[in-house]
């Protein structure tokens, strides 16, 4: 284990190919990393605040928003910190956290669009039974369960890649500390713990996919039986807007983890949309696309306790 702290920093290089663009990349992606925390929180308070929206749906799209709001914060603020100029080095407990509450809250998302899909399911499959399936504590056992799994995801991933000894090289290829740069610089032979990292990787989202898909299947039979055409209308735009949101989750998880030849260029370009874009349209899908939503931001933004004081 002695071997862990002979490396004590490693230095962050960035996104590849983008020198002499600091200064344009710190204000377009601290624009991004603000409206992605004030869109989140918007929903978050809408939610709230509205006890129309204290349903299963909302109860997980309010969980979505939080962890949204965290979800960039892993890799941004330290980003944003050496593209102001700042230095670029990070501790090894720092990258090491980086690692290990990146995967944990991508896991965790990605566990929690699965339960969403169930939930729609529920809904739209079994309307009279669904608030007896979908109970109180059926909600709060799903909730916990997809952070304590993605919890244990996160773990085995952290575990697998720093109990390599890191004794030589200390640059960071990339702007944030994640798997396939890590094992880059590994003193030690990588091959075996690359597969094993690239299947664990690769079948935790294509089960959740493959559930999921599984789940849209079975709404879409069922949409196409209702007839009533406004009915029928009201079903797709209710699942329209998470299915767009699952689209933009898991294509960039595709593209970085499951290419057989990465690109570091193509590869952060992906990771930055993932990291700081996605969860900042989602608030935007959700809000758009929802009328019940909407109404409730309308009213809270309009609401004494949000608008100044008049004098």
């Amino acid at each position: 284990m002695r071997n862990r702290s002979v490396v004590t920093q490693f230095i962050l290089l960035g996104i590849p190919n983008t020198e002499g663009l600091e200064t344009m990349l710190f204000v377009l992606f601290l624009s991004f990393y603000i409206f992605t925390l004030m869109g989140n929180l918007l929903i978050l308070l809408a939610i709230i605040s509205s006890s129309r929206l204290h349903t299963p749906m909302y109860f997980f799209l309010c969980k979505l928003s939080i962890f949204d709001i965290f979800f960039p914060s892993v890799s941004s603020p330290k980003m944003l910190f050496y593209l102001s100029g700042n230095s670029r080095a990070i501790s090894y407990a720092g990258c090491v956290s980086q690692l290990f509450f990146y995967h944990f809250l991508g896991c965790t998302e990605c566990f929690l669009y699965t339960v969403m899909a169930y939930d729609r399911f529920v809904a739209i499959c079994y309307p009279l039974r669904y608030s007896i399936i979908m109970s109180h504590r059926v909600c709060a056992i799903l909730a916990t369960g997809t952070s304590f799994f993605g919890c244990i995801q996160a773990t085995f991933l952290t575990t697998l890649t720093f109990q390599l000894p890191y004794c030589g090289p200390n640059e960071v290829d990339y702007y944030f500390c994640d798997i396939p740069v890590m094992l880059k610089l590994a003193c030690a032979d990588t091959s075996a713990l690359e597969m094993v990292g690239f299947i664990s990787v690769g079948l935790m989202p294509l089960s959740c996919f493959l559930l999921i898909l599984t789940s849209y299947s079975c709404i879409v039979c069922s949409i196409l039986q209702i007839r009533s055409a406004e009915g029928r209308r009201r079903a797709f735009s209710t699942c329209s807007a998470h299915l767009t949101a699952i689209l933009l989750f898991y294509m960039p998880v595709v593209l970085i983890y499951l290419r057989p030849t990465p690109s570091p260029w193509l590869d952060a370009t992906v990771q930055v949309l993932n990291n700081l874009v996605t969860p900042m349209l989602n608030p935007l899908i959700y809000s758009l696309r929802n009328k019940e939503v909407k109404s409730s931001l309308w009213k809270f933004l309009h609401s004494p306790a949000f608008l100044p004081e008049q004098l």
